[in-house]
């Protein structure tokens, strides 16, 4: 395997595993169904665990979108899906390495001091302004409990 890319792979970047170990070199594992060899070598029982993984990466990843709207920590359970899906399926390893290289490059860019600097500003101008907005209501209105309100 070539340790660059020749522009055919979608932009993902190749990696080289070194033959006497099996290690990926890199920061990226190479793309692939991660099934145990015993599980690989047999065609249909490779196929029955890749339904087994599909079906409960997708089970997780609709609980995650049931969780949107409801409490609960939709975005990381749907991530964790997609993950499942990632240990079988080449799509999914494309999906996370592309949404890790973004959350990468976005903590690269709010850790810019200037960024960081117009973050603040705008955070406290923000909190001034409901600050403001907040002694304007208790100004005109008082500090009312709901369940003190005589109809």
């Amino acid at each position: 395997m070539n340790a660059e890319s020749d522009g055919r792979d979608g932009g993902v970047a190749a990696t080289t595993a070194d033959p006497a170990t099996g290690d990926v070199k890199g920061d990226e594992r190479e793309l692939g169904s991660r099934a145990p060899q015993y599980i690989q070598a047999r065609r249909t029982l490779h196929l029955s665990w890749q339904v087994g993984v599909f079906v409960v990466g997708l089970a997780v990843v609709i609980a995650g979108i049931i969780m949107l709207p409801l409490p609960g920590p939709g975005w990381v359970v749907i991530f964790g899906g997609m993950a499942i899906w990632a240990t079988e399926f080449v799509w999914a390893q494309l999906v996370m390495r592309w949404t890790k290289r973004k959350l990468t490059e976005a903590a690269q860019k709010a850790l810019d001091p200037k960024v960081r600097r117009r973050n603040i500003i705008l955070t406290t101008i923000g909190l001034v302004i409901v600050a403001v907005l907040v002694g304007i209501y208790v100004w005109k209105f008082g500090i009312v409990m709901p369940w003190k309100i005589d109809e």
